[in-house]
This record gives structure tokens, C-alpha cells and sequence, in this order.
């Protein structure tokens, strides 16, 4: 039985459109140059101390657990030699710098706005509802100190809530032996991501990605590079329980609640995409709004087939 349509969940929705404005922290010149301020040099490096922050100055191992996507030796060449450069209260301290930069140039007006106090304070309050039991990056985060400003407010919520999101995500790959590298070829077959960019982005090299979709052949998930019908199916089991695993904290809105953070975060995520500070087709993955990601994927599956 197929799962639901994931265009029905809230959870996937508000991660969809909330997904470009955390992101800022990754792609907008301002945040790299709040690292770079920070003496973080090149963007991994800003990259893994403003993620990891939340964490203390944890090792290679605990950044590779929690992140879950990761090539452990490419992590192991940023971490924990960033703590050397910045602690990790600095660290914190330069992200949310360069998100504030960036949100002044990115969405004029926004900061200050009631639109921004209003869309703070549910998501929020969505934030406070978590449960982070077995959570570990979602904890993390939601024990950082609130900023004062509502735009930053916005962000830290939007932040712990998709972390929340991606520490369940973590959880339905591994209960189906998908977890790190099996994930990435799966979502690069589908046509979700593109596969180098997903090897140079993750830092796994092309016999590891070789190695690694032979084994998925063999599983019956793969045949010729493409997706198999299982495969298909396996990938909107793990996106449908993902959805699941996150409704909690929205629950906490309602659905009016939902519908209203929705609408005012959908001008903040166009401004952003129309800014370029959101790179089409990264590694993140993150669909398109009202795209229903288990239509697209059988859509190319079937053209790849026919073609």
C-alpha cells in the first residue's frame, strides 16, 4: 500500500518552505563572511562549527553520528580542528551575525515587521512543543538561548525544527539499513539531487559511491543506476515516516496555526529563492512546494525506463 501523499503533512510543507531561510546560514555571503570573521576559513569549516555548535566542542565521531550523511574522513578534516579557531559560543555567535546580515539584504523590510514577529512567535511555539527525546541535534539547539530580535527568533525556531526533523529522518534510514551513503545514491537516482555534487558535497569519493550502489543492485533498489519499483516504494516509506516522526511539534499550532506560519513564510522563501541564495538542485533536497516528491520520482523512473 502506498503510503500517504507527503503534500498533505504540515510537517513536510513548513519544513519546505522554511527549509531556504535556515539555509542562509549555508549559501548567503553574509554567513560566510561572519565565519570567515570568526577565523573560520572556507566554507566547511564555517560550515561544521556553526552546525556542530549547538553541540559543544564534540569530536569528528559525534558530528558524523548526528549529521548522519557524511563521509567520516571528511569530517575528520574540519572537526575538531575548528574548535581551535572559534569556541563553539563564538561560533554560534557568527551564525546568527550572518544570518541577520543576510536577512536585511535578502528580505528588505522583513526584520522588525509584524509579519516577522508574528510568523516568530508560532514557530516558536512549535519549537517549545518538540519532544527532543533521542533528538540529539534538535536538544542541542533548542537549549541555545533565544535571540532578541523576532527575524532571529524565526530563524533559531525554523532551525531546532528541522533539525528535529532531520533526527527523525536519521532514524526511519536507519531502521532500513539506508542510513549515510545508501541514502545519498538512492536520492541521486531518484533525480532529486545531483549525484557529483552529492559525492563533492558529503566527501565521498566515486569507489566508495560505486561500492556502495552495487550493494543497493543487489538489494533489488537499484537496477542499471535507476530506481527499481522497491526502490520507489522503499524511498516514500522513509519520507512518509519522516513526516510522521515531525508532526508533534506543529501539532502543538493547530491547523490554523500551521496554515498562518505557511502563508506569511512563503514571501520569505520566494525572496530567497529569488535572491540566488538558494542553489537550485542542492544537496539538502528539499522539493518544491505542492510538489508531492513520490509523483516526481515515479515520473522520472518511468521516463528513464522509456527513454
Amino acid at each position: 500500500m502506498r503510503p500517504p501523499a507527503q503534500e498533505s503533512s504540515a510537517a513536510r510543507r513548513l519544513w519546505v518552505l522554511g527549509e531556504p531561510f535556515h539555509a542562509l546560514t549555508y549559501f548567503a555571503q553574509e554567513a560566510r563572511t561572519a565565519f570567515a570573521d570568526a577565523g573560520l576559513t572556507g566554507f566547511w569549516a564555517g560550515y561544521f562549527a556553526g552546525r556542530a555548535a549547538p553541540l559543544g566542542p564534540v569530536g569528528a565521531e559525534v558530528v558524523t553520528a548526528a549529521f548522519g550523511s557524511f563521509a567520516p574522513a571528511f569530517v575528520a578534516r574540519r572537526v575538531p580542528g575548528v574548535w581551535a579557531t572559534v569556541s563553539p559560543a563564538d561560533a554560534l555567535t557568527a551564525r546568527l551575525a550572518g544570518v541577520d546580515a543576510a536577512v536585511h539584504r535578502v528580505v528588505p523590510g522583513f526584520a522588525g515587521s509584524a509579519a516577522a514577529r508574528e510568523a516568530a512567535d508560532l514557530a516558536r511555539r512549535a519549537a517549545e512543543a518538540a519532544d527532543v527525546l533521542g533528538r540529539v541535534l534538535a536538544a542541542a539547539n533548542a537549549g541555545s538561548s533565544w535571540p532578541a530580535e523576532p527575524h532571529l527568533v524565526l530563524w533559531q525556531a525554523l532551525t531546532t525544527l528541522r533539525e528535529h526533523r532531520g533526527d527523525g529522518h536519521l532514524t526511519a534510514l536507519l531502521q532500513r539499513d539506508l542510513l549515510g551513503l545508501p541514502a545519498l545514491v538512492l536520492s541521486a537516482a531518484a533525480g532529486t539531487t545531483d549525484a557529483e555534487w552529492l559525492q563533492q558535497a558529503r566527501g565521498w569519493s566515486p569507489d566508495q559511491w560505486a561500492a556502495c550502489a552495487e550493494r543497493l543492485t543487489a538489494d533489488g533498489l537499484l537496477a542499471g543506476g535507476q530506481l527499481t519499483a522497491l526502490g520507489v516504494a522503499l524511498r516514500a516509506e522513509v519520507e512518509a515516516d519522516t513526516d510522521r516522526l515531525a508532526e508533534g511539534p506543529w501539532a502543538a499550532l493547530g491547523t490554523s496555526g500551521c496554515e498562518r506560519l505557511a502563508e506569511l513564510l512563503v514571501p520569505v522563501r520566494e525572496a530567497v529563492v529569488a535572491a540566488g541564495d538558494w542553489p537550485v538542485r542542492n544537496p539538502i533536497g528539499v522539493p518544491d512546494p505542492g510538489v508531492n516528491e513520490d509523483d516526481v520520482v515515479l515520473q522520472v523512473t518511468r521516463a528513464r525506463s522509456t527513454g
